[in-house]
């Protein structure tokens, strides 16, 4: 009997829009402890003193070796590859034949000929196919996130990130911690144990990403947090980590540029109907009939600074017609306070209500729009609504035009779903509603924007 496709659930939903929005999951889960203290502490220690955030659980592992494996990600990769090899890692960034994101992933290379790509599995799947089916000399070892793994995840992934955390990194060292460059990979010792570690700053300090066998997982993670103790440290829950994004700038999610298009058949019909393409759920008052209206460029995301054309890959035609014309800019977007209240207290009033915002992170499905106007005209898509107690407000992510994306200019986000809302579990019988909202920079906090990618 043949396994249904995505293809085959397109088909027999007529339409991919109509199949996302009313897709029957939520916002993607972080399957840890809700909180370990209170979200509102651990979202300020990674600005105040030091977190640890727990990797393990949420994220699909692609391991690929073999010979062809940099012919391969060459073939798809946006990126250039001519430096890239055993401990180095970089922001991957794959399109579709159009030049639209399918997805993007953290790349890491941990030999010579094996790498492991690292995220939602959007990325990682389109990796996989065209190893299976493009004659590449590599193999692919999958490990699936937690919620759809049958068996024992192969490895722990933790991030140590803060003001303290290279005072906490050092201790567990026992000693200094070698010179680690940005966004390339070392060792250092935890427990006894060697531990690979990726060097980058999530919160504009210095941190590491940690990794290892998952069998010595919960015996580092234990020596980190003895260690970490009188340094402030504390450990994140699912609340604050579905938060930590944002900050960052960084846009967890893309709508992965699949649904259509001749060229992209034979891949719809590998990937399976029950797969995360096919059940992700879109949602937000931007409503369009065509999917591809949802797609988005490199420069949407902020990923223009990483395209390099010194090499041919899938999309790239397309991404050299595009790269001329006018692009999106990624900002943050703050709030206003008083709507937001508003919307707050629809709770408490009889009659119509708006969309319920959750605190701290009001996402409620895997693809989040919605629209940013601006006099009554659609600028842009707004996304990832949260509060965050180190600056105070509710802020989101945007990707608007160039002609509004100054700092300090004033825009209005619809919130809330049109007709009362899709037939989505989680959304309530609802009226839209406008927030004004003022443009800011991405990311928002002055150390991350400046020294994020340096690593100073």
């Amino acid at each position: 009997m043949t396994t249904p496709s995505l293809e085959d659930k397109i088909r027999q939903s007529g339409n991919p829009v109509d199949m996302l929005r009313n897709a029957q999951v939520g916002p993607y889960v972080f399957p840890i402890k809700s909180e370990f203290t209170n979200w509102r502490d651990e979202q300020e220690a990674w600005r105040k003193t030091a977190v640890l955030l727990d990797q393990s659980y949420h994220m699909t592992d692609h391991y690929i070796e073999g010979p062809d494996v940099k012919r391969l990600l060459s073939d798809l990769g946006v990126n250039s590859f001519k430096n890239f090899g055993r401990d180095k890692a970089k922001q991957f960034v794959v399109c579709n034949y159009d030049g639209y994101v399918i997805g993007d992933a953290i790349l890491f290379g941990l030999e010579e000929y094996k790498v492991n790509i690292v995220n939602r599995p959007a990325a990682g799947n389109w990796v996989e196919f065209h190893a299976e089916t493009g004659g590449y000399d590599v193999t692919v070892d999958r490990d699936d996130r937690s919620l759809v793994n049958t068996g024992q995840r192969k490895g722990y992934r933790y991030e140590v990130q803060g003001p303290n955390a290279w005072k906490i990194l050092e201790k567990v060292n026992g000693g200094p911690i070698p010179e680690i460059r940005f966004f390339n990979m070392g060792q250092i010792k935890v427990a006894g144990r060697p531990v690979r570690a990726l060097r980058h700053g999530m919160a504009g300090a210095p941190g590491l990403e940690l990794f290892g066998p998952w069998a010595e997982g919960e015996e580092v993670k234990a020596a980190i947090l003895e260690a970490g103790q009188e340094f402030g440290l504390l450990q994140a829950g699912a609340k604050t980590y579905s938060t930590v994004a944002h900050e960052s700038g960084w846009i967890p999610s893309p709508m992965p540029a699949i649904y259509t298009g001749e060229k992209m058949k034979a891949y719809r019909q590998w990937l399976k109907a029950d797969g995360f393409e096919a059940n992700a759920s879109l949602g937000g008052s931007f409503v369009s009939s065509n999917i591809e209206d949802y797609y988005l460029t490199p420069w949407d995301l902020g990923y223009g600074h990483i395209l390099n054309f010194d090499h041919e890959f899938v999309g790239r035609d397309a991404l050299i017609r595009l790269k001329d014309r006018p692009h999106r800019r990624k900002v943050t977007l703050s709030w206003n306070n008083d709507d937001v209240i508003r919307i707050f207290s629809t709770l408490f009033q009889k009659g119509d209500r708006a969309k319920f915002m959750d605190i701290p992170a009001s996402h409620y499905a895997t693809l989040p729009y919605d629209m940013v106007t601006r006099a009554g005209k659609m600028v842009g898509i707004s996304c990832y609504p949260i509060y965050t107690s180190n600056f105070r407000r509710w802020i989101s992510l945007a990707m608007i035009d160039e002609s509004v994306s100054e700092p300090g200019t004033d825009i209005t986000i619809v919130w809330g779903e049109p007709d009362g809302g899709s037939r989505k579990p989680n959304v309530e019988r609802h009226v839209q509603t406008e927030v004004r909202a003022t443009v800011g920079p991405c990311p928002i906090s002055d150390d991350a924007r400046e020294n994020y990618r340096t690593g100073r």
